[in-house]
């Protein structure tokens, strides 16, 4: 008799601490940011080693490939031995870009424009 482990997504994606809590994890299934083999997944689906998992946490779309299956949390430096990380460099540059979106505004300026706004969110958004 074979036993085959099982472990559902958002479990998953929590132990190789892609998100902080295991709700966090579950609403980003339930809101169609986890997909699979090209359909968006629920949170029971169960993950297999060998899958692509892609992540839209914006601006950046991680790509994943499922190394091993864990189900309780793990230590920052052992996730390694459990996930691939295979997002380009070209996503990763958009949390650059974000980071660089903000700028100083003088004390008691007050709210940006509707024309400031419209140029921060063009930044951000490329």
């Amino acid at each position: 008799m074979e036993i085959k482990e099982k472990v559902r997504i958002d479990k998953w994606l929590w132990a190789v601490r892609i998100y902080k809590t295991r709700s966090m994890a579950t609403d980003a299934c339930h809101n169609g940011r986890i997909i699979i083999n090209g359909t968006e997944v629920k949170p029971s689906h169960e993950v297999k080693p060998g899958e692509i998992i892609f992540v839209r946490k914006l601006p950046v779309i991680y790509t994943l490939q499922v190394r091993g299956l864990v189900h309780n949390r793990l230590p920052a430096q052992r996730v390694r031995e459990f996930v691939d990380d295979l997002t380009s460099p070209e996503e990763l540059e958009k949390l650059k870009i974000k980071d660089m979106a903000f700028f100083k505004r003088d004390r008691g300026a007050g709210r940006p424009t509707k024309r400031e706004r419209r140029l921060l969110d063009n930044i951000i958004n490329q």
